[in-house]
């Protein structure tokens, strides 16, 4: 019979078993996808249309599309509980937020 996942994490060395555990919250921090995004706040659809304004369809209709306006994702991720930021990296010069984009 094979082991659980916290029988092989602890039997990892220390060490080992940290860095794995500092990869898991990185992960969980990067989501593919508004469907992801709405999962990731436990809210449904028919939620999330109510919050819009919009009818499930609508919702469903958002998550699938892979090209966005800035202010649908804006709403979207609002009605989420979210705040959406914009955020560029600049070869030699850091990263910048873009602000004010995607408002209505």
């Amino acid at each position: 019979m094979g082991r659980t996942l916290n029988e092989v994490m602890a039997s990892l060395p220390a060490e080992r078993r940290e860095r794995v555990e500092a990869e898991a919250v990185e992960l969980r921090r990067e989501v593919e996808g508004l469907r992801a995004l709405r999962e990731l706040t436990h809210r449904s659809q028919e939620q999330l249309a109510q919050s819009l304004g919009v009818k499930q369809p609508s919702v469903l209709k958002m998550e699938r599309q892979a090209d966005l306006y800035l202010s649908t994702l804006r709403r979207f991720v609002e009605a989420a509980g979210g705040k959406l930021e914009l955020r560029v990296e600049l070869p030699g010069m850091g990263t910048v937020t873009l602000t004010g984009l995607g408002e209505l």
